[in-house]
């Protein structure tokens, strides 16, 4: 292999990471490759589990082993040889950090500017003194609110939680907060003794009653006279408001089971000492342009331009010098003030203006993380990196995807190299060059169908990524439904929907649409699914996250009772632990079970289905507790893991892999692929049904143990989706989804769009959140909201058949509708 240094490409030889067949390849460097194939064929095997990681094995070599366990190491890849291979740094779709402190302004450093603002050029009231940067941050002992800690938020109780049935009386147990037993029914004695009818429905008793029973401080002590067949003797009781008992086991409970009932009557409020902005009253008295600096942090980013800019453009001749009265005229305000609006012009131009440098990153999607990583990437000013991403522009409208691909260019011009795992086709053929995988996934996957310039792939006809690129694939055609019935919404409020009323039709499939911040996710996911969900009596499934009910304030909701049933297909994970696999969450593992235990042999020894369990100690390897593997510790090393090395992987004792069906043992059924499991299982109706609507769409790939943690969000979207395929249910239920086909590949798009409409073709409502042009064509009806995001939209812009909105002026989407509608 060349090492001349002349030599511009990367070479890879004898890949074999999860299920790449001994890839060799060779790749560009000072060039933007994207790697395509359908979902599951390896592209981010090679792209991160290889190429990043090597990368970053190679880094870690050069760091003294005592600071390497500081890092957090990725593993080494399954490679022979990599040669001509840059430094590289990931951008990849994670979600928000976990952290609740973690902000927009802080994944951005941008806060670290705003506060030096602050502190230098600030304007503080007479008489007060000079602060230090740090004390304009809630992360801190300097900043931080004393009473919320910073966290600008404090746990009380509230009225509709401590009283749910206003309706019922003191005696039927209107206060549900307090105690049950012979505690409550001491406090109704000491009620009824401070003269307060016990009996009266709770909305009919004075308010001041009401406040006094739910929050006084008060505890007066009241004599409790003997009452037939409770007590024999008086004694004076206690009286405890509802507030102050919540508050009373939350502090000195030992019982968790009390404490956690005790959760269900609190929810967060903002802090009323700091207003909800976790500073301390010294840092909230000091203005720029007449704002705190929680005002400024409130701000979209849009505002926070136009407030900055006119002390950016002072000229250094109108600046006055650092050390004069006035901080917002200063030559250091004209500098930070620069340096800020330069900073947020770059995420304005990836649009997302609409962000506030102090929203929680917890609220963050993927691809709104992604691209604040990739704005902070641009004014690094690094050169040579080869930057690997995963799928920018995932999620995005095609308006908000043009911007992204400028700013990827300008890294590219500043001389480093872009590896792009990418499904969407307009940004595969800005590359210079492709490399696709495939032509299947997982077992039919691995190989490099094709390394070179995009228009090359044009001939490689086993190529998926070909037939949709150069249009030989057949376009999805079905008669587009009419709506016979609709649900009517007037005066929808939530988020930057102010107001809005809107019709969704029933019957067919309809597609909501609009650039990132619209919103579309706040209408459909929200709106829509609240007010059906308390018309159908169901459970909360989403929360603030304070813990209470979504605040959700619609006037009038017409057409409610068609529906039968509301079902979300989301991407949230099947499981949170490796436990949770595929076979259990559709529940087929029962049925495989099941027929293990029926075998001869597991009857003669007296083996039930929970046997073949690998969380039940009968069945389980005890060496690993039914894991699989087993924690290895390294010393100056990071902890890593092994092999179990008594089951090898498998799971389960011996005793239990000896007994066999169709002549494999349970381990061996849960190591099969959907397709082989198919083949396997032909005759068993049960768990045919379930393994054929996951090949549906596209799943096929999946190992039936595959552990949950290791699915992504649209593999997790997809398994529900089929396990709601398989069931058999009448009635009309409303399935809404929340961008269905993000990071899928256009074949794989094309199985679900089918699925999707064989779900209105049994009578159901679907409605869906999407970006993709080629779903929101197949749709019936389609919802565009905007113009723009944030304060930009929530309203409705066009709404129609896909022909009818292509046609709307003031549309973002329709100009991208038209053009993918003219080539079909």
């Amino acid at each position: 292999m060349s090492n001349d240094p002349n030599d511009h490409f990367v070479h890879v030889r004898g890949a074999s990471e999860h299920n790449l067949r001994h890839v060799d390849v060779d790749l560009p460097r000072n060039a933007m490759v994207a790697f395509t194939g359908v979902s599951g064929s390896g592209k981010s095997s090679l792209a991160f589990g290889t190429l990043y990681a090597e990368a970053q094995r190679r880094y870690f070599e050069s760091v003294a082993p005592y600071a390497r366990r500081l890092l957090q190491q990725v593993g080494a890849p399954h490679v022979q040889e990599i040669t001509g291979l840059p430094p590289a740094v990931a951008l990849q779709q994670r979600r928000g950090a976990p952290s609740s402190r973690s902000t927009v302004g802080t994944l951005t450093t941008l806060s670290n500017l705003l506060r030096m603002l602050y502190s230098r050029a600030g304007t503080y009231p007479p008489g007060a003194p000079r602060l230090a940067a740090e004390a304009f941050s809630p992360n801190t002992a300097a900043g931080a609110c004393p009473r919320c800690h910073g966290l600008g938020a404090v746990h009380d109780v509230a009225e509709e939680l401590l009283v749910p049935d206003p309706s019922l009386s003191i005696r039927e147990g209107a206060i549900a907060a307090w105690p049950g037993a012979w505690q409550g029914v001491n406090l109704r004695s000491i009620v009824t003794g401070l003269g307060i009818d016990v009996d009266t429905p709770w909305r009919r008793l004075k308010k001041k009653d009401r406040d006094w029973l739910l929050y006084t401080d008060e505890q007066p002590s009241v004599l409790i006279k003997p009452e037939r067949d409770r007590i024999d003797y008086g004694y004076y009781g206690k009286f405890w408001s509802a507030r102050k008992h919540v508050l009373h086991v939350l502090a000195d409970s030992k019982s968790e089971r009390m404490r956690e009932r005790a959760m269900r009557f609190v929810r967060g409020v903002p802090c009323p000492d700091c207003q909800g902005s976790g500073l301390r009253p010294a840092s909230l008295e000091v203005s720029f342009a007449g704002r705190s600096i929680a005002e400024v942090n409130a701000l979209s980013l849009t505002g926070l331009v136009a407030l900055l800019r006119p002390v950016a453009e002072l000229s250094e001749a109108t600046a006055a010098t650092s050390d004069a009265v006035s901080g917002e005229a200063t030559e250091v305000a004209v500098r930070l003030c620069t340096d800020l609006v330069a900073r947020v012009e770059v995420l304005l131009d990836l649009g997302l203006g609409y962000l506030s440098l102090g929203r929680s990153s917890t609220t963050l999607s993927p691809g709104e993380a992604q691209r604040l990583r990739i704005a902070t990437q641009l004014r690094s000013g690094l050169f040579g990196v080869v930057y690997v991403l995963d799928e920018p522009s995932a999620g995005l409208h095609p308006a908000d995807a043009e911007p992204l691909l400028a700013v990827l260019d300008r890294l590219k011009a500043s001389g480093n190299s872009l590896f792009v795992v990418e499904h969407d086709l307009d940004v595969v053929r800005r590359a210079d060059w492709v490399v696709d995988i495939g032509p299947g996934a997982g077992e039919a996957g691995g190989r490099v169908l094709y390394s070179g310039p995009v228009a090359g792939l044009e001939q490689v006809e086993e190529s998926a990524t070909g037939r949709y690129l150069f249009g030989r694939a057949e376009p999805f055609e079905h008669r587009t439904r009419v709506p016979e019935r609709w649900l009517h919404l007037r005066g929808v409020t939530r988020h930057n929907l102010v107001d809005v009323s809107v019709d969704i039709p029933l019957g067919v499939l309809t597609a909501v649409t609009g650039v990132y911040g619209s919103g579309k996710s706040t209408l459909v996911t929200q709106v829509l699914a609240e007010v059906v969900r308390r018309h159908l009596g169901a459970p909360a499934e989403d929360a603030d996250e304070d813990g209470a009910e979504l605040d959700v304030d619609v006037q009038d909701a017409a057409g409610l009772e068609s529906f039968d049933r509301l079902v979300r297909v989301d991407q949230r994970p099947i499981g949170r632990t490796p436990r949770s696999n595929l076979a259990t969450y559709t529940g087929m593992f029962d049925t495989v079970r099941k027929l293990f235990a029926a075998t001869d042999e597991a009857r003669a020894r007296g083996y039930a289905a929970g046997r073949f369990s690998f969380n039940v100690a009968e069945g389980r390897c005890e060496t690993c507790q039914g894991e699989g593997f087993v924690a290895v510790e390294l010393l100056f090393l990071p902890g890593t893991y092994a092999p179990c090395p008594t089951c090898h992987g498998a799971r389960y004792n011996n005793e239990t892999l000896e007994v066999r069906y169709g002549g494999k043992d349970i381990a061996e059924v849960l190591a099969m692929s959907v397709d082989d499991a198919a083949k396997f299982l032909a005759d068993v109706p049960a768990a045919s049904r379930s393994l054929e609507t996951l090949r549906d769409v596209g799943l096929g790939y999946l190992r039936l143990g595959q552990p949950a943690t290791e699915l992504s969000g649209g593999e997790a979207q997809r398994i529900k989706l089929a396990t709601e395929l398989q069931r058999a249910r009448r009635g009309h239920a409303l399935y809404l989804l929340d961008e269905p086909t993000a990071g899928l590949h256009p074949a794989d798009i094309a199985l679900l769009v089918q699925q999707l409409h064989r779900l209105v073709d049994a009578g159901n409502t679907v409605v869906l959140v999407e970006h993709d042009l080629d779903t929101i064509a197949t749709a019936d009806w389609v919802i565009d909201l905007g113009p723009g995001g944030g304060d930009a939209g929530g309203r409705v812009i066009a709404e129609g058949a896909p022909q009818e909105v292509a046609r709307a002026e003031s549309s973002a989407t329709a100009p991208y509708l038209a053009r993918r509608l003219a080539r079909r």
